[in-house]
C-alpha cells in the first residue's frame, strides 16, 4: 500500500513539473498565466495521484503495464524541455538554448517538403507572419516530430526486446484498458484490432489535419498566430505527442489482440491433447 502511495505521488509531482517548464524557464509568465498553470498542474497532479494510488482502474490505460506510460511521459517531458529551451533563446542565448535552437532548425529543414505535416503547420500561420516567426515555429515543428518519431522507434525496439505484454507477471485488461469493454458484443480479438487500426490511421493524419484545423479556425473565427511563446510550446506539442500517443496505443491494442490469440490457441490445443 505504501508503494503504490508513493509510486503516485511521485508521478503526480513528475507530471506538475512538466506542465510547469514553460511558466518556471521563460521570462515572460505574466500573473495570470502562472495562476492557470498552476491550477492546471494542481489539477492534473491530483488525478494523476487519485489513478495510480486507487486499486481500481478509472481513465489511465495501461497503467499496470510498464514501460507504455513511462515511454509516453518521456516522449512529452523531452519535448516540453526542448521547445521550451529553443524558444529561451530567444531571449537569453546560450551555447545551451543556440544549439537546441540549431539542432531543431537542421532537422526541420531536412523534413520540410511540400505537403509534409512541417510545411502544413508553417501554412497554418496568417499571411502577414515575420519570417523570423516562422522560422521559429518551423524549428519547434521539426524537433517536436524528430521527438515523437524517436518515441515509436524505441517503443517498438522495446516492444520486441522484452516481448511486451507476455514478460509481464499478468496482464489484466479491466486494469490496462479500462474503458475498453469486453462484454459489449462481438469477438474481443476483432475489436481490439478494429480499434488498434482506427489509432494508427488517426495517428497518421492527425498531423496533417490539426494544421487544416487551425486554419479553418483562423478563417472563421479567431487568428491563431502562436506568437505567444506558451501557445507555440504546447500547440506544437500537442500537434506532435497527440498522433505519436495514438500511434503506440494501436501498436499496444494490436498486440494485445494477438496475445489473447495466442492463449486461445493455446487452450484448444490442449483441450485435444490426448490422455
Amino acid at each position: 500500500m505504501f508503494s503504490r502511495l508513493a509510486g503516485a505521488l511521485v508521478r503526480a509531482i513528475l507530471i506538475a513539473v512538466v506542465i510547469s517548464i514553460p511558466a518556471l524557464i521563460l521570462p515572460d509568465t505574466n500573473s495570470d498565466t502562472a495562476q492557470i498553470v498552476a491550477l492546471i498542474s494542481l489539477f492534473a497532479a491530483a488525478l494523476t495521484f487519485f489513478e495510480y494510488a486507487s486499486v481500481y482502474p478509472g481513465l489511465v490505460e495501461f497503467r499496470d503495464a510498464p514501460p507504455f506510460n513511462r515511454i509516453r511521459f518521456i516522449s512529452l517531458f523531452a519535448t516540453v524541455l526542448l521547445l521550451t529551451l529553443a524558444e529561451l533563446s530567444q531571449f537569453y542565448p546560450s551555447t545551451l538554448t543556440r544549439f537546441i535552437e540549431v539542432m531543431g532548425s537542421t532537422v526541420a529543414s531536412s523534413i520540410d517538403v511540400p505537403y509534409s505535416p512541417v510545411r502544413l503547420l508553417q501554412l497554418a500561420l496568417p499571411a502577414d507572419a515575420g519570417a523570423q516567426h516562422i522560422a521559429m515555429v518551423r524549428t519547434a515543428a521539426g524537433m517536436a516530430y524528430l521527438i515523437s518519431l524517436i518515441t515509436l522507434g524505441y517503443f517498438v525496439v522495446i516492444l520486441r526486446l522484452i516481448g511486451w505484454p507476455q514478460a509481464q507477471t499478468k496482464f489484466n485488461v479491466w486494469v490496462n484498458l479500462p474503458t475498453f469493454d469486453p462484454t459489449a458484443g462481438g469477438d474481443v480479438v476483432e475489436r481490439l484490432r478494429r480499434d488498434a487500426w482506427f489509432n494508427i490511421a488517426l495517428g497518421f493524419l492527425l498531423p496533417f489535419l490539426i494544421p487544416a484545423v487551425l486554419k479553418i479556425v483562423s478563417i472563421n473565427f479567431v487568428v491563431v498566430t502562436l506568437e505567444s511563446p506558451h501557445t507555440l510550446i504546447w500547440m506544437v506539442t500537442a500537434w506532435a505527442f497527440l498522433p505519436a500517443s495514438l500511434f503506440m496505443r494501436g501498436i499496444a491494442l494490436g498486440r494485445v489482440a494477438h496475445m489473447i490469440e495466442e492463449k486461445r490457441r493455446l487452450q484448444d490445443a490442449n483441450e485435444y491433447l490426448p490422455a
